[in-house]
């Protein structure tokens, strides 16, 4: 029996907490005719054999009389993207032409009339693969132009491969403010949904977020039922720092993994969890993305925070330390980012009346039972801890007014190259002395520990950023003592 010598190999890749390139091959034998995949398909993937079919057949395409067999290389690691159709249907169509596809990298799904369609991973393979040209659904195209040095070519159905030119998408550019520093934009958007002028009173816990915010400081609210926490903490996300351009992209991944629209909206993640979920649900599992690696570069919310499991609190500890997450599997480890905003709020009290006006119901053991399940470790790593009590006050101020101080501040701290609150343990500070002796003093007194120390000066340095001081004076680090866990 005469054997076929054609094989003709197309780039692709899938995202599994990683991208990971996929050579897609494809062989004509002399033999009856059949089609088959291999490699570790998944059942997507084997259904892709009648979604070809059709595609190619509707658009006036003939399959040989052959046995045609589509190896996905490296064929040990299982794969379950619809994203591979379009590579699949490419390695079978391109045999006997000339088109030269070995520089680009192609993705998409193929509805039955040869439509190419997007797919929730498409974004972040792009991103993550080195890839300098690529091939996508149209309707991605001219999102994927964002990302910087790639050529983006958009196609709508497989047949516009030999009816019309391959033509580079242009790149369009982001219609939000921005302010540029070191010759580096960063995006932000003015609208605010949530304002924090639909607070009334409460300044002092409109501080405590300001300063949260300006240095992406952890963050722990405790007060009764109704006072406002809740509120508050969902407002932070709006008054948080420009994005950069790597950052907005980031984001992006981020959003697509998680079957969001792809917006370019500059505002940072928010992501509240109930307390119910379980610890693959925010950590990560197998089969998916956890909170605290979708809350990246934003806000990690935990409300009632004792109600929360005790080893999802414990596990918390590393990703807060090292802003990063390890997935083990059988057959591999995955890394996510956790670089987050860690935001939270509790009752005093499980009935939670210990701080108003009504009667409280909980008794002493009932209430150290509660607040115990936070452990000191853990209150190590927030930043700032304020005691809400209710307040009759009606003054109000804007995030307007708010992200305005947040701006200079995050200035500061781009030219001095981290937030403050991502400042290394050998960083020093321009502390002035009558200062220093102050938080010396409260070292000493509050037997305060090397990280607890570290934690005031770097919420003393936002402080002085907001402020504008020349260096951290004595007011700044007493403000910063009064917002410390006691």
């Amino acid at each position: 029996m005469e054997e076929k010598t054609k094989t003709k190999k197309i780039n692709s890749a899938i995202f599994d907490g990683e991208v990971k390139i996929i050579e897609v091959e494809t062989t004509f034998i002399s033999a009856l005719p059949s089609f088959s995949i291999v490699g570790l398909a998944s059942s997507a993937i084997q259904e892709s054999k009648e979604r070809i079919k059709a595609a190619l057949l509707n658009n006036n395409f003939t399959f040989a009389p052959l046995k045609i067999i589509t190896n996905l290389s490296p064929a040990n690691l299982p794969k379950k993207s619809t994203a591979l159709d379009l590579p699949i249907a490419l390695s079978i169509l391109l045999q006997n032409s000339d088109i030269d596809l070995s520089e680009y990298l192609i993705l998409g799904e193929l509805g039955l009339d040869g439509s190419i369609k997007e797919t929730s991973d498409i974004f972040a393979i792009v991103l993550g693969s080195k890839f300098k040209k690529v091939i996508v659904p149209k309707s991605i195209a001219s999102k994927l132009v964002q990302i910087p040095d790639i050529e983006v070519y958009g196609f709508s159905n497989i047949s516009e491969f030999f009816d019309i030119k391959f033509k580079k998408e242009s790149s369009k550019k982001l219609k939000y403010k921005f302010i540029e520093i070191q010759n580096k934009k960063y995006f932000y958007n003015d609208k605010f949904v949530l304002d924090f002028k639909d607070i009334k009173g409460q300044n002092v816990a409109k501080r405590v977020a300001l300063i949260s915010a300006a240095g992406m400081h952890n963050l722990l609210l405790e007060g009764s039922a109704g006072v406002g926490k809740s509120m508050l903490i969902n407002r932070l996300q709006y008054i948080l720092p420009p994005l950069s351009l790597e950052e907005l992209l980031e984001i992006e991944k981020q959003n697509s993994l998680d079957n969001k629209e792809i917006t370019f909206n500059p505002i940072r993640p928010f992501r509240m969890p109930h307390h119910s979920s379980s610890k693959a649900a925010i950590f990560g599992g197998r089969k998916s993305i956890g909170e605290i690696a979708l809350a990246n570069n934003g806000v990690l919310f935990f409300d009632e925070l004792p109600q929360f499991r005790k080893d999802v609190l414990e596990d918390l500890r590393l990703p807060l330390q090292e802003r990063k997450v390890l997935i083990s599997r059988v057959d591999s480890k995955i890394e996510y980012k956790t670089d987050i905003l860690f935001a939270s709020a509790m009752n005093p009290c499980p009935c939670g009346n210990l701080l108003s006006k009504k009667e409280c119901r909980c008794t002493e053991l009932e209430i150290k039972r509660y607040k115990n399940r936070i452990s000191e470790p853990l209150l190590e790593r927030i930043d700032l801890y304020l005691q809400m009590t209710e307040d009759s006050d009606k003054s109000v101020i804007s995030s307007k007014e708010m992200y305005k101080k947040v701006l200079i501040a995050f200035e500061k701290q781009i030219k001095r190259g981290y937030f403050n609150s991502r400042l290394p343990e050998n960083w020093k500070f321009d502390i002035e002395t009558e200062a220093s002796e102050i938080l010396d003093k409260a070292v000493n007194n509050f037997n305060l520990s090397k990280r607890s120390e570290f934690k005031i000066l770097k919420v003393a340095q936002t402080i002085t950023d907001l402020e504008n001081y020349n260096k951290i004076n004595k007011k700044a680090v007493l403000e910063a003592l009064s917002y410390r866990k006691r």
